[in-house]
């Protein structure tokens, strides 16, 4: 089982460049179960804001997912479910389910405060992006 905590890393404000503009801050939720992302995006001329909640699905009555998952809801009316895994200094987060054509890579630079990669979507499609901190987040962390 993928460990939520290892994604402590993201926590923070970032301002975001390269096929998206804008800026993204990731806090921990009361308790420590799920990460809350906050988007404020601009990309191909287009704004969005949008709201993303992280953590271990926990359906009543059963056990925790052994997978990262995530539910993204935006401005413009869309859903997106996600994978997230980090190992190391690098993040994969794949679109709907692990193994999906459409994910993201990328690596975090070993300042901590940077972390670079692209989408990629099937067809050759996709986008180059960079996220530097801007300011660290005090959260309620996980305990």
């Amino acid at each position: 089982m993928t460990n939520l905590i290892t994604l402590d890393r993201l926590v923070g404000t970032w301002q975001i460049s390269g096929g998206a503009e804008g800026t993204v801050t990731y806090e921990w939720m009361e308790g420590g179960h799920f990460l809350i992302q906050r988007v404020h995006l601009s990309q191909n001329g287009q704004e969005v804001k949008g709201i993303e909640m992280i953590g271990h699905l926990k359906p009543f009555g059963e056990s925790k997912s052994p997978d990262i998952r995530s539910r993204y809801y935006d401005t413009l009316g869309n859903t997106f479910d996600y994978v997230y895994e980090l190992e190391g200094d690098t993040l994969v987060i794949w679109a709907g389910d692990k193994g999906s054509p459409s994910y993201y890579k990328g690596a975090f630079r070993s300042d901590g405060d940077t972390h670079s990669g692209a989408w990629h979507y099937p067809g050759g499609g996709g986008y180059e992006t960079t996220m530097t901190r801007v300011s660290p987040i005090g959260g309620i962390g996980i305990g």
